[in-house]
């Protein structure tokens, strides 16, 4: 192949990945890795700070580059570059730099990473909101659970949140969505052409060896990045409801807490005496999984698909979760350990779970099995290089028949444009 064959790819992230930090990160590097696989030229660049745990890109063979909010230089930067696909991580992305894109790399396929819908996320946590200062009950939230699709439109389709997210969706030329349900979601409601969507969930490799067995483990963990609201709340929760519920049957029981950046409002929630250990970041997150015998995720809100249990399903590890936290996981497939909404329920699935070997082998077994008919590496990392290449083959009638993105890049891209640039005129002038 010659240089002038190489596909090259300008990634745009909303942050630097760190794959052990969040599940955003981990399926950023697994895009990341399918490109590479598949001979592509990469260039990440970013405006984010550097996190303390970012991925070390250059040793992967990536181009690292520093890019700044409404500044001109990009231009300069991505007219040089001429990538042949741009992948936007996140739909604010788009938004920032997609008219510079078009601008001087129109034949460029666009591609947005939705990581997941930030949309629903954020009007799932506005029922919560509504649901807690309402009703002060802390143990049922069945009906929180509840609502349909349709229902979930109404509520999403009025907030500005959506209208820009939905929005990027019609400018790119694919997005990849983590969450078949989304799709679904995105399809049927908000009236998206299914030739605009990609299902690329999170991307495993099948573990070789044999999990370790039920009696050589022992506690129950959560863990995630304190940073992500749903997963605060979930230990909110834990704290409050939950994790006393267990200890009254299990008053021996211990509680590990891991996630990044942890802040001072939670490790003041650390207390050994109730057995609820803030453990702060894990440097190997699969093995204090692998040492735990049930992973708590008692999400009550939140969107796309979750690392944490495809971790826990990854080392033999049994879950406990809500609907929101198993939503898109499992289709029709049993799952890995018990869901349930109401905390008296959770409790009392993660007691039985601890206890009966029988049945936490059975959800080991069924982890396993999920892990083989949803997330293999080597089914869906090749998908998505195809799906790209075919969209690029294609280009001209792809955006032809996406009349709504094309009406949508052309009114926004003039008006960012014009913003951008009175705001560079007066930051010159400041």
């Amino acid at each position: 192949m010659n240089a002038t064959d190489i596909t090259q790819v300008l990634v745009i992230g909303y942050v630097w990945p760190e794959p052990r930090s969040s599940a955003a990160g981990g399926h950023m590097m697994q895009i990341l890795e399918s490109f590479l696989e598949a001979g592509w030229r990469i260039t990440f660049a970013s405006p984010a700070v550097v996190g303390e745990h970012k991925a070390d890109l250059a040793s992967l063979g990536i181009e690292e580059c520093r890019i700044e909010l409404n500044n001109s230089s990009f231009d300069r930067f991505v007219a040089g570059l001429q990538p042949d696909v741009v992948l936007f991580d996140r739909f604010m992305m788009e938004e920032q730099f997609g008219w510079r894109v078009e601008k001087h790399c129109p034949t460029a396929l666009r591609v947005l990473e939705t990581a997941d819908l930030q949309s629903l996320r954020d009007a799932r946590q506005q029922q919560l909101k509504a649901r807690l200062k309402d009703d002060q009950d802390l143990n049922d939230f069945s009906a929180l659970f509840a609502p349909d699709q349709r229902q979930m439109f109404e509520q999403m389709s009025a907030t500005d949140q959506a209208q820009r997210e939905i929005a990027a969706i019609y400018r790119s030329d694919l997005n990849l969505m983590i969450s078949d349900v989304e799709s679904q979601l995105l399809i049927e409601q908000f009236k998206v052409p299914p030739a605009l969507l990609h299902w690329c969930p999170l991307m495993i490799d099948t573990p070789a060896t044999a999990c370790r067995d039920f009696d050589e483990r022992a506690h129950f963990l959560s863990i995630g990045n304190f940073r992500h609201a749903p997963n605060w709340d979930a230990v909110l929760w834990m704290k409050t409801t939950i994790w006393p519920l267990i200890r009254q049957q299990l008053p021996t029981a211990q509680l590990h807490i891991y996630g990044a950046y942890t802040p001072p409002k939670a490790t003041a929630l650390h207390n050994p005496a109730q057995g609820f250990h803030v453990m702060n970041w894990a440097e190997d997150a699969l093995e204090v999984m692998a040492a735990a015998r049930v992973c708590l995720a008692p999400l009550r809100f939140g969107a796309g698909i979750k690392g944490k249990i495809v971790d826990a399903m990854l080392c033999g590890t049994a879950n406990v979760t809500t609907p929101i936290g198993a939503e898109a996981m499992h289709g029709e497939l049993p799952w890995a350990g018990a869901i349930e909404t109401s905390a008296v329920a959770l409790a009392q699935a993660a007691v039985r779970l601890y206890q009966d070997r029988a049945l936490w082998q059975q959800a080991q077994a069924n982890g396993q099995a999920l892990l083989a008919a949803r997330y293999e590496r080597r089914v869906h990392g090749p998908a998505l290089i195809a799906r790209i290449q075919a969209c690029r083959e294609d280009l001209a009638a792809h955006r032809r028949d996406n009349f709504t993105g094309a009406m949508l890049r052309h009114h926004h891209h003039k008006s960012t444009q014009y913003m951008s640039q009175w705001i560079e005129a007066k930051n010159r002038t400041d």
